[in-house]
């Protein structure tokens, strides 16, 4: 994915070795060894500038790992199976520290097309409306724009969706709404993964914000775990 997009915006790519010291260990130690020599032969066959560095320290995130200044951050989101051999604080802490968006790819998806079919999950807030702007690139481009609305009928949060529209036309995306109503029945990320809409999706687009390992994200103050699905990459904005 940090190929692609450098190679499409021309952009320098970063990459940050986030392995901990388990990642050395057993079957995993000969992959974990081919990590750095694995970048630089992508970046050659893909021509595109970039620096390799280790995070911190092994097991511990240095603040110098998001402070610098980026564009884009994407960070993994650890199966069960690799939660130990990836930093402890990512992403959670890539969402908080980075001050820019952070694509966050589950380690059980498969590489393959993404953000052509791209769903935002909107409820209106700051965190929303900043993930809006931060994914402005990636939605000029999609195929397909979805504004994933979950309320009650009593709710403003509709035609604050269809003003969002109208923005995202100025900006030429055509977008349309799939409003779900809160019966009680579903949670928010429930009816999220229920819709048809996110079904054939390849991106999802989040507003968050984190307190420990904990995000109340999408909905208000409900705290949902997208970064604990494995289905597909999420765009995330705190």
């Amino acid at each position: 994915i940090a190929m692609q997009i450098a190679v499409v915006d021309g952009a320098h790519v970063t990459g940050v070795d986030a392995s901990t010291d388990d990642a050395f260990l057993g079957d995993w130690r000969a992959p974990a060894t081919e990590i750095e020599a694995n970048f630089h032969a992508a970046l050659k066959s893909h021509l595109v500038t970039g620096e390799y560095h280790v995070a911190g320290q092994r097991g511990r995130l240095a603040p110098q790992d998001f402070v610098t200044p980026a564009d884009l951050v994407i960070a993994p989101s650890p199966s069960p199976e690799t939660r130990k051999l990836i930093h402890p604080d990512l992403p959670d802490e890539a969402i908080k520290q980075a001050g820019a968006p952070v694509l966050v790819v589950p380690t059980d998806w498969r590489p393959g097309v993404w953000g052509k079919n791209v769903v935002v999950a909107w409820n209106g807030d700051r965190e929303a409306r900043r993930a809006v702007r931060d994914a402005l690139p990636i939605l000029k481009r999609a195929e397909e724009v979805t504004v994933f609305v979950f309320s009650r009928t009593n709710s403003n949060l509709r035609s604050a969706a269809d003003l969002l529209l109208t923005h995202l036309a100025r900006h030429g995306v055509t977008a349309h709404v799939s409003d779900w109503i809160n019966t009680g029945d579903v949670t928010a990320i429930e009816a999220l993964f229920a819709s048809l809409d996110t079904q054939s999706a390849d991106l999802l687009v989040a507003g968050a914000f984190g307190h420990s390992r904990v995000f109340e994200t999408l909905f208000g103050s409900v705290s949902l775990d997208l970064l604990r699905q494995p289905a597909l990459p999420v765009l995330m904005s705190h």
